[in-house]
């Protein structure tokens, strides 16, 4: 069997990324190592995890393309799930990040904002689909 287990966003710093999605979120840090260039949240059944580009790129010999605030994001996206959409996205926003769609309503009900952390991944803002 196989099963997604991490989710591993790549950043300049860990610390303040890991931060960052404790203070929006109100994920809980689960770990980060001492060389603080890798780190773990609890988030539920996948774990969103952060690698420094250094260590990044200590692994990927070939390179790879870095995610920034100000290029069109990748062609992924981090949903996270809540019931309030828009308390969350003004949280975020408060501390950093940038809005990229702001909340509406879908013809199936979910509410869904966007926005792009400090690190410029995209994030998907929804409440449940029912």
């Amino acid at each position: 069997m196989v099963k997604l287990g991490y989710t591993i966003l790549y950043v300049s710093d860990v610390i303040r990324s890991v931060e960052f999605y404790e203070k929006a979120f109100g994920f809980e840090r689960k770990f980060i190592t001492p060389e603080n260039d890798y780190g773990e949240l609890l988030t539920g059944e996948t774990t969103i995890a952060f690698v420094s580009k250094e260590l990044a790129h200590s692994n990927l010999k070939n390179g790879f393309l870095e995610s920034s605030r100000f290029n069109k994001p990748f062609g992924i996206e981090l949903a996270l799930v809540t019931d309030n959409v828009q308390a969350i996205l003004n949280k975020a926003v408060e501390l950093g990040a940038l809005v990229t769609e702001p909340a509406r309503q879908k013809p199936w009900g979910q509410t869904v904002g966007y926005i792009r952390d400090i690190d410029g991944f995209l994030l998907e803002i929804c409440t449940p689909i029912n």
